[in-house]
């Protein structure tokens, strides 16, 4: 059971490895939903996520003669360095089984807090089966990353923090993967004061502990996939379902869409990196009504490898018709390239990138095609720069944008 004795335990006893995470105020998402929006940035943690709080205080309640038969998890991110972090400062030995996918970075990480890292399978169930495998072969002990309601106590933590910070919070919004986070943030809420509203928030396309509440017991998705990786669960916890079901208000759906243009909202106004599955609660104010309310979003974690912050970048500036494309004909002489590159310039554009195919057409003089990739400063002015190109006769075709 969950017990308010062991939320408040747990909120002292990971004083010890994390971050004081304060909240903190967003004039620009309040400003867009009407309400005061705070933000809990769980990805400033030494390890960049909350799971350093569920594996230390897990590891903290075990007997010292269970901490030395060796400590043992599977995961590919954030799971994975906070036991590795956890272990190290109770001085343990940890195993954690990760995917062969897994980016080196990871890997990296969390062999430099000193866990043993091995890589077996190709997915997380992969990994985790073996992991449980060396665990009965070698007698260590395995850490849940979701199902284990020690873990969830650990993580409920935020729940202490956001209520002793704002106690007047009328919202707490948070992510949703296999249901650790939630069930230990909802349950202590509601605890404290049962009048705050606990919204979860799920990726559209792996959304497992909606199904889990229609249904009215654990079900397994056919697929989890969803750029929010850190929430990409088929299956939630059997631990975990009756708690949500007991204290969470309601649980919001959102698109991988939403989560790119939430990622440039953070790095633009917050100066903040967070990874898509912390966005998730970032991106689903849209789908709130916030007006006059105190809201504070989660903000999970913030582990997201360089080039997938890339990618994002380049796909949220499309997206927002920051950059666009568009294919001109030309006839194959001199000064014709000059007259689209003035054309664009006079409506403020700035040209990041040009092809000029002469072998479009047989006939090079009637066709050359000329694509130009444009910086713009939103739909507006894109249109524009597009009205501009049309009015000079150049008869411009929008096509996909691409900066490689």
């Amino acid at each position: 059971m969950l017990t308010l004795e062991k939320f408040e335990e747990a909120s002292e006893i990971v004083k010890r490895v994390t971050n004081p995470t304060k909240l903190v105020y967003s004039e620009f998402l309040s400003e867009q939903t009407g309400g005061k929006i705070y933000l809990k940035p769980e990805n400033m943690q030494h390890t960049g996520a909350y799971k350093l709080r569920g594996a230390y205080y897990k590891i903290s309640t075990m007997s010292e003669e269970d901490r030395n038969k060796g400590l043992i998890t599977a995961s590919a991110g954030n799971h994975a360095q906070g036991v590795a972090y956890a272990a190290k400062a109770f001085g343990c030995k940890a195993t954690i089984v990760m995917p062969t996918i897994t980016p080196l970075i990871k890997v990296n990480r969390t062999k430099s807090y000193g866990a043993e890292v091995v890589l077996y399978g190709d997915v997380y169930d992969d990994a985790c089966e073996y992991a449980y495998k060396l665990a009965e072969e070698h007698g260590f002990t395995f850490i849940h990353p979701f199902d284990d309601l020690e873990v969830a106590t650990g993580q409920g933590t935020i729940a202490m923090e956001i209520v002793q910070e704002l106690p007047t919070v009328d919202y707490i919004l948070v992510p949703i993967g296999g249901g650790g986070l939630i069930t230990g943030v909802s349950t202590l809420a509601k605890m404290l004061n049962p009048k705050i509203k606990i919204i979860g928030v799920e990726p559209t396309e792996a959304a497992s502990m909606t199904a889990a509440l229609r249904a009215g017991k654990v079900v397994s998705l056919d697929s989890a996939n969803t750029i929010a990786d850190g929430t990409a669960v088929k299956a939630v916890g059997e631990n975990n379902l009756p708690y949500v079901q007991q204290n969470v208000d309601d649980i919001l759906l959102v698109d991988d869409d939403e989560l790119i243009g939430a990622f440039l909202d953070m790095v633009e106004n917050h100066k903040m990196i967070v990874e898509n599955s912390g966005l998730l609660t970032v991106a689903a104010l849209k789908q709130l009504d916030c007006k006059g309310k105190k809201v504070v979003s989660v903000l999970s974690g913030g582990n997201m490898d360089v080039i997938t912050m890339s990618s994002i970048v380049q796909h949220g500036l499309i997206q927002r018709d920051r950059i666009f494309s568009v294919s001109v004909l030309l006839p194959d002489k001199p000064g014709e390239l000059v007259q689209v590159a003035q054309t664009i310039a006079d409506e403020k554009g700035n040209v990041i990138k040009l092809e000029h195919n002469q072998f479009v057409s047989t006939n090079r003089n009637a066709a050359v095609e000329l694509r130009i990739t444009v910086e713009a400063f939103g739909s507006e002015h894109k249109q524009k720069i597009f009205d501009a190109l049309e009015k000079k006769g150049f008869r411009p075709k929008l096509i996909s944008a691409k900066l490689y």
